[in-house]
């Protein structure tokens, strides 16, 4: 098994964890994250409905460096924007599996700053 592979099951196990605690509804829904080489995603989602409220990413937010630090940061305020104007303002918190650390983290506090509550 190589390094790659390895990093990806832990990454699944960490996630299943999460995913058996977190659920997301209507007035509280779960703000799930993902994280590549390249830019971030982060969704709001209704786990009642299955549907995405609102959505941001790097690619959205129009980063020259998609996979730092300060991309994180601002798609973490774009988000938090999105949710003021779908009347969101109560979130869990889904780091699907990722390390609170870096990138996620500075994307939690963006958001935070903004006024989401999690």
């Amino acid at each position: 098994m190589n390094k790659q592979k390895a990093s990806n099951l832990a990454r699944g196990r960490r996630k299943a964890g999460i995913r058996k605690k977190v659920f997301g509804s209507a007035q509280k829904p779960r703000m799930t994250i993902f994280r590549s080489s390249k830019h971030m995603y982060v969704q709001l989602v209704d786990d009642f409905a299955g549907k995405t409220l609102a959505s941001a990413s790097t690619v959205q937010a129009k980063s020259e460096k998609g996979g730092n630090v300060e991309a994180a940061t601002q798609v973490g305020k774009l988000i938090a924007d999105k949710a003021k104007q779908a009347g969101i303002e109560q979130v869990c918190f889904d780091r699907n599996g990722f390390k609170y650390h870096g990138r996620v983290k500075a994307l939690a506090d963006a958001a935070r700053e903004g006024g989401l509550k999690f």
